[in-house]
């Protein structure tokens, strides 16, 4: 019997005022700009996120945990709400590896291809995700819109009816000082309604 994916594949990705999809973008006394706003990533087992490889079982593993040494590829749109029939946003892309002998650990690579009102572009995540417990994946580059941003994403599961994920997504991400001024939009420190 396959194990829930909803343990092992957390990041995506994806800070919420309310269900709706809202975005703010600032300038704080740093010089950074900033951009926060919420997405709900929509997994389905076997449609959009597979379990390559299986790993190796290791001691006293809870229902939670994978077997270390799994692999995990996933390929899940983006909306603005949790309803999955939602305006789609855009597509997150990654791959998790179970790290830790537990079970409970794992090593998350993801691309999220973005087309916001105001940006377009994708952002790509490196980090360490955990199954249980809430957790922050750094963002650590850029395309297009989101070239040379840094900051973070905070997934945390909404809902998980087998074989459908939900994930909400919390966006926290900063352009430093020195690109902050080249964007090609006029007004970048506007509340976007609807992202």
């Amino acid at each position: 019997m396959a194990q829930p994916l909803h343990h092992y594949v957390l990041p995506l990705l994806l800070l919420a005022l309310s269900f709706k999809a809202t975005s703010t973008s600032t300038h704080n006394s740093h010089g950074l700009k900033s951009l926060h706003f919420t997405l709900y990533q929509q997994e389905a087992i076997n449609k959009t996120v597979y379990l390559i490889v299986k790993g190796v079982t290791g001691p006293d593993v809870s229902p939670s945990a994978s077997p270390f040494g799994s692999l995990f590829v996933n390929q899940d749109l983006l909306t603005i709400s949790p309803n999955s029939s939602s305006k789609v946003v855009g597509v997150a892309e990654g791959v998790a590896i179970t790290s830790s002998l537990d079970g409970l650990t794992n090593i998350v690579m993801e691309k999220i291809t973005l087309e916001l009102k105001h940006y377009k572009g994708s952002v790509s995540v490196l980090g360490t995700a955990h199954n249980i417990e809430v957790f922050d994946l750094p963002v650590v580059g850029g395309t297009g819109d989101f070239m040379f941003v840094q900051g973070y994403i905070k997934p945390s599961l909404v809902t998980f009816e087998n074989p459908n994920i939900v994930y909400k997504i919390e966006f926290h991400l900063y352009w430093p000082s020195y690109v902050a001024n080249h964007f090609s939009h006029s007004d970048r420190s506007s509340t976007l309604n609807g992202v």
